[in-house]
């Protein structure tokens, strides 16, 4: 059996996260988030994956290369435009042939006995049909819905405009290589794509049995939009750090309580304190007299410097966060720059879930506590504070004593004055 992960798309609703990398390379628990899934399939027995990609592809195969690091082999196949994931199927058509094939979309974080479950639910059955992933959500609005009869699908809905609890497509399949030919008759989307899920439908009309396998949605997140980089963060470093490795060097008078890696090449300074689960990537420095709280992840090449208090964020590589700051909640791009003093923000005062623009609209995202979500080369003055929620694009600076209170479009300076003032850099 093979492996087939989609990793085509874009993912405009990840902006500002995504600027300069394809969503499925971003660092999350650990490693780029891609390497997930790649360890989930080679612990199901999978040794060639195959993965489609196309926006900025060739990230995507230099991050990866031959599959070689995880015991794998790895063919890449460039869809040529972004068609629709039934599209992206059948650029990989020719190199699966007739036989059963294990698809994952490529922008997931989940446990890999989600995965191994929905395996030995299919070979428990004998290995007949095909299995399609689910999960319940308490909103199913925003992903097709799984409509069933006694475990069979009878067919995936589209995205409904009421939000509702629900059981949805999980973006994970176990098919058989007949399921190709539905490829050939399958029409375009309103959206002007050609949909895997339309392929399934006209599939399961055509006779093909699709059993429906429950994942629990504690253990799936589909990364998609800024906060669930934070969401997925958490869920794997709990799957992932067990105990503690401490392989970098950590000065006396530096304290660990809790699951914690700290990788070989980091360095942790005297008065430090880390609770975890958290984890510290090579050529990372902490403190003096930092305080890094659980759900914590530092990229590579990360600095935190004095008196610094980090919690449940994503910093992602070479990031310098001075002294005197506090960063919570929130997820920061590679190559930033946060000047002493600066305040992310993660509760409003009447402690109502915090609202983000989403492709132009406000929207509610669900979480009490949440921070800001920072491109990669932003750079902010001393005592800046960013509201709950907000987004700086990439390469923007904001001023000294700033209070950014709404998002930031890319390569913008920010003055602070008594109205809050942008402008293009030049």
């Amino acid at each position: 059996m093979k492996g087939v992960i989609l990793a085509a798309g874009k993912g405009e609703r990840l902006d500002p996260l995504n600027s300069s990398r394809p969503k499925h390379i971003l660092p999350i628990g650990g490693s780029p988030l891609i390497f997930h899934t790649i360890r989930a399939l080679k612990l199901v027995g999978i040794n060639e994956i195959i993965i489609v990609v196309h926006h900025m592809a060739d990230q995507i195969a230099s991050c990866i290369g031959d599959g070689s690091a995880f015991s794998v082999r790895v063919e890449y196949v460039d869809q040529g435009h972004t068609g629709g994931t039934g599209d992206a199927l059948r650029a990989a058509a020719p190199l699966i042939g007739g036989d059963d094939f294990l698809l994952v979309y490529g922008d997931l974080a989940f446990k890999p006995s989600s995965l191994a479950g929905m395996v030995s639910f299919w070979e428990e059955s004998g290995k007949r049909g095909a299995v399609i992933g689910a999960v319940k959500l308490p909103n199913a609005s925003e992903y097709g819905a799984i409509e069933s009869s006694g475990g069979r699908l009878l067919r995936i809905m589209e995205k409904s405009s009421q939000p509702a609890p629900g059981l949805v497509n999980a973006g994970m399949y176990l098919l058989p290589g007949s399921l190709l030919k539905y490829l050939d008759i399958t029409p375009l989307s309103e959206r002007g794509e050609y949909e895997l899920t339309t392929t399934i439908n006209l599939a399961t009309e055509g006779g093909m049995v699709f059993s429906v396998y429950e994942l629990d949605g504690e253990s799936w997140v589909d990364v998609g939009r800024p906060w669930n980089v934070l969401e997925a963060n958490r869920l794997l470093l709990d799957e992932l750090v067990k105990g503690r490795s401490v392989e970098g060097a950590v000065e006396e008078g530096a304290q660990i309580r809790g699951d914690v890696v700290i990788e070989r090449g980091a360095t942790v300074l005297s008065g430090s304190y880390i609770e975890g689960p958290v984890w510290i990537s090579s050529c990372c420095r902490v403190g003096p007299n930092c305080y890094l709280r659980p759900y914590t992840y530092l990229a590579q090449g990360v600095r935190v410097g004095n008196a610094c208090e980090i919690k449940g964020s994503v910093i992602m590589e070479r990031t310098h966060i001075g002294h005197l700051s506090y960063i919570g909640d929130s997820v920061l791009g590679r190559d930033c720059n946060i000047g002493a003093g600066t305040i992310t923000a993660n509760l409003r005062f009447d402690e109502r879930n915090i609202r983000a623009s989403l492709k132009g609209k406000m929207v509610d995202t669900g979480h009490r506590k949440l921070g800001a979500f920072l491109g990669d080369g932003v750079k902010t003055g001393i005592n800046v504070s960013i509201y709950p929620g907000v987004k700086i694009g990439h390469s923007s600076w904001i001023g000294p004593h700033a209070s950014v209170h709404r998002d930031v479009p890319p390569e913008t300076v920010v003055v602070s004055k008594v109205e809050f003032e942008m402008r293009p850099r030049r």
